[in-house]
């Protein structure tokens, strides 16, 4: 019937096994019960042979009925006739004289709660016992002694959490530091390569003498890239049988793409020294070179290239051209426009070993006046801020109105139109565009 037991072995209630998430019904809890008619002096004995028992839980036909703790109990019991008024009456009648405010919390309650829950009592209940329901009609005594030890105990785990973290922080912060010294060393290194190939590929374009020296044509070429270095390629390369022009677009752009230009613009003119002049056999070889480097740089690019022969025939000029790119515009001096689609003129450069049963050829005369104009995707598709496309037909439309103007001219309304229609937008793509005029 009177019985004190701390319950750790069914609670767990050491300190070392506590853990942020701890709960009351893992601390030491007393299980002291007495039925509330049993006189005092009962309580008397218990307590004097259990010193450490905080209290005792007054029951009712084994019902709870109240808590009796062992600091006001012994207060009654020590004052004048406190023995003789309480010893041997019901705890019933004492109880009804001391009765204070208790703190329930249920087993589940969180440890920082409960003792925060305790620290906001009064401070004539602070140090009172704290009844705990482990379940419906179970209930257990926690020294308020035992709350305060346990509540240090966990501050003392969240301090070495915190510590473990901070010194956790401070290694990855490191390793975070140390990487971004490593990316920055590299982002020099890839800026300093990346640099190297845009002189390169901006060192192989046609300079503005080259192409004033053309005696024929009047030619004027625009190229911006989206990135530091293009995937857009053009060149223009005398001979002494005309001129080989070339017009191209490589998948992506960046330095792959731009390395790609430079290796197409090598092979053009190493196979123009050749003399090679049969447009199928040109292709072929080139395209054969460029596959073989792709493959070699275990790379996915490849481009749509457009190579065309020009020659004069008395006043008038000829282009033949063959390969698959966009379409080739022949403004007339009388304000008419010929679109010709190069789609069964070739195929793209570097996406198969063998392209010869793909390409084919065709002549347009260029009379006095007379312009072909030249581009890459980059116009086309350049968006307005609203994502629009810039389009074919408005091309179209400012090189027809800008006819009788100069090479240079055309080139430069067409720009000038352009980025207006970009307006703020970003360019995603490189920006190719040439301009060739049959001169009188």
């Amino acid at each position: 019937m009177l019985e004190s037991q701390p319950l750790s072995e069914f609670y767990g209630s050491s300190l070392e096994d506590l853990n942020l998430n701890s709960r009351l019904k893992d601390l030491s809890l007393y299980d002291l019960q007495i039925e509330v008619d049993l006189p005092g002096d009962i309580l008397v004995e218990t307590f004097a042979k259990n010193p450490l028992i905080p209290g005792a839980i007054l029951t009712e036909s084994e019902n709870f009925f109240g808590m009796i703790s062992r600091r006001r109990f012994l207060e009654i019991m020590s004052r004048p006739y406190g023995i003789e008024l309480f010893s041997r009456r019901p705890l019933r009648s004492l109880y009804t004289f001391i009765e204070t405010d208790l703190l329930y919390s249920s087993g589940d309650t969180p440890i920082f709660e409960a003792a925060r829950q305790c620290l906001q009592r009064s401070p004539e209940l602070l140090y009172e016992p704290i009844v705990v329901e482990l379940s419906p009609k179970t209930y257990r005594l926690l020294d308020v002694h035992k709350l305060l030890v346990a509540q240090a105990r966990l501050y003392e785990i969240a301090t070495f959490l915190l510590q473990q973290r901070t010194a956790e922080l401070d290694r990855a912060n490191a390793e975070v530091t140390e990487l971004n010294d490593r990316l920055k060393a590299e982002n020099l290194r890839l800026g300093a390569e990346v640099d190297v190939a845009r002189k390169l590929q901006q060192m192989l374009l046609p300079k503005d003498s080259e192409l004033d020296a053309v005696r024929d044509l009047d030619i004027s070429g625009y190229m911006e890239p989206a990135d530091e270095v293009g995937g857009d390629y053009y060149d223009i390369l005398p001979h002494d049988r005309g001129l080989k022009i070339g017009i191209g677009d490589v998948t992506g752009h960046g330095l792959e793409s731009g390395v790609l230009t430079i290796m197409v613009q090598t092979a053009v003119r190493t196979l123009l020294a050749t003399r090679e002049a049969d447009p199928v056999a040109f292709l072929s070889t080139l395209n054969q070179t460029i596959f073989d480097n792709v493959q070699r740089m275990n790379s996915d690019r490849h481009l749509t290239l457009a190579l065309l022969d020009y020659w004069s025939d008395g006043n008038s000029g000829r282009l033949r051209l063959s390969g698959q790119h966009e379409e080739v515009l022949i403004l007339r001096t009388s304000g008419d426009l010929e679109r010709i689609d190069t789609i069964d003129l070739g195929f793209p450069i570097g996406l198969d070993e063998q392209i010869g049963d793909f390409i084919s050829e065709i002549t347009v005369t260029l009379d006095p006046g007379d312009a072909a104009i030249l581009y890459t995707d980059g116009i086309t598709e350049a968006e307005d801020e609203d994502g629009n496309f810039y389009g074919l037909d408005r091309l179209c439309e400012v090189a027809c109105r800008n006819a009788h103007k100069s090479a240079r001219e055309i080139r430069q309304a067409i720009v000038t139109d352009l980025r207006q229609y970009i307006g703020r937008q970003k360019v995603y793509d490189d920006i190719t565009l040439l301009v060739l005029k049959q001169k009188p």
